[in-house]
């Protein structure tokens, strides 16, 4: 199967977060999922069925805006000579706030990878676990970050780091308490190393037993526990097979899982963390020199249409969209942020300017990029350095060559 692009990830996971926040009032949010291959005519005679069903609903209003919202759906269904390569998802309703103020909307995508199931189905909110799977982080390694005085297990999927656990050790550190043999106090000590590695293992194993789409596992820590973890009896024998490396750090806690992260390039070369990590980083790095990057939007823009972009970078937490604009001059396109949408006045006749239709701005950037011939590439806020790239302003670009 070919990997989800980070722009189909963004925006399934941005529809599915809109199509969460829609809640109907009474049972008229209808949810159908076309699976890849199923017949569209069946489709629409099963809807034909549901639609005779929901004449029979006791109340008018919810009647009406079931019925309305199947009729809908069926329209919908006509734009399609055959069900599109990986199926349907269709999404349609009342999802008006407002009492017997009806506002039947409809959604349809068609999703980057194959729908399995065949669904109909009429709620107060939609159906979305079918798409959240598609979303569904399945690059995950395992971290466990140890010495002797403290432990933590952690996943990193993707490019976000999740702490899992965490452990503080009663293990004394090599000096030796008063009025102790050295060598009493040294088997004492060592009894509880032991037990502490234990303690640790017995946590591993119970994290990491039968875990979904584990790719590996990487120990790390200052000093030399962690070999002495790995060498030993500690872990499950399939769970000890998952570990891919060991990593020295400077740090235990949650420092120290970041520590791993950075040390860990060679082991994570493919990983998506360590790719997002190396362009950031790049992009600083000429931001620095004052070399191949431009930042903010005009700039951006502009750089872009000049044909000087390799690559342009957008932060995926960027709240900006293009509005198509209408006048008395005319229309016009205009990219901004959505609370602006109440205050757009044409700067030519001084009147309020009207919104034709309006799209998110990494679907803009993914149009122009093609016709330059450049590269985008979406920015999560997971990592430290996408972090500070959002501080930034979260829109930039490397270029070609200085402009």
């Amino acid at each position: 199967m070919i990997a989800m692009t980070d722009q189909a990830s963004y925006k399934l996971k941005k529809l599915i977060k809109l199509l969460e926040s829609k809640k109907g009032r009474h049972t008229e949010l209808v949810t159908v999922y076309v699976p890849s291959g199923y017949s569209l005519h069946e489709v629409s005679n099963q809807l034909k069925q549901e639609q005779s069903t929901a004449s029979n609903i006791k109340s008018k209003p919810v009647r009406k805006n079931v019925m309305t919202a199947l009729e809908k759906i069926m329209r919908h269904l006509q734009l399609y000579r055959k069900t599109p390569e990986h199926g349907l998802a269709i999404f349609c309703g009342n999802v008006s706030e407002k009492e017997g103020w009806p506002d039947i909307e409809l959604w349809a995508i068609e999703p980057p990878e194959k729908i399995k199931v065949k669904l109909y189905w009429c709620d107060q909110k939609f159906v979305l676990d079918p798409l959240k799977e598609m979303v569904r982080e399945k690059e995950i390694y395992g971290i466990v970050c140890l010495d002797k005085s403290e432990a933590d297990i952690a996943l990193l999927k993707g490019k976000k780091l999740e702490p899992l656990v965490h452990f503080d050790s009663i293990v004394p550190g090599k000096t030796r308490a008063g009025g102790q043999s050295s060598a009493r106090f040294s088997r004492v000590r060592e009894g509880l190393l032991n037990d502490w590695l234990k303690h640790v293992g017995e946590a591993v194993n119970k994290t990491f037993q039968n875990k979904k789409d584990l790719i590996g596992i990487i120990l790390s820590g200052p000093g030399p526990i962690k070999e002495d973890f790995m060498k030993g009896d500690y872990i499950q024998n399939q769970i000890k097979k998952k570990i891919i490396g060991v990593v020295d750090t400077g740090y235990t806690g949650e420092y120290g899982l970041q520590e791993t992260i950075e040390r860990s390039e060679d082991l994570l070369k493919e990983a998506s963390v360590t790719k997002e990590k190396q362009i950031v980083q790049r992009f600083f790095e000429e931001m620095q020199k004052g070399g191949l990057v431009v930042y903010g939007l005009r700039e951006t823009i502009k750089a872009l249409k000049a044909g000087a972009v390799d690559t342009v970078l957008l932060s995926e937490d960027l709240d900006y969209i293009e509005v198509e604009l209408e006048c008395a001059c005319g229309t016009t396109k205009k990219i901004i942020k959505p609370e602006e949408k109440g205050k757009l006045v044409c700067e030519k006749c001084n009147q309020q300017q009207n919104i034709l239709g309006e799209r998110d701005i990494i679907d803009y950037f993914e149009d122009e990029v093609k016709n330059y011939g450049s590269k985008l590439e979406i920015i999560s806020s997971d990592t430290r350095e996408g972090k500070q790239f959002f501080e930034l302003g979260g829109i930039g670009a490397i270029l070609r060559y200085k402009i």
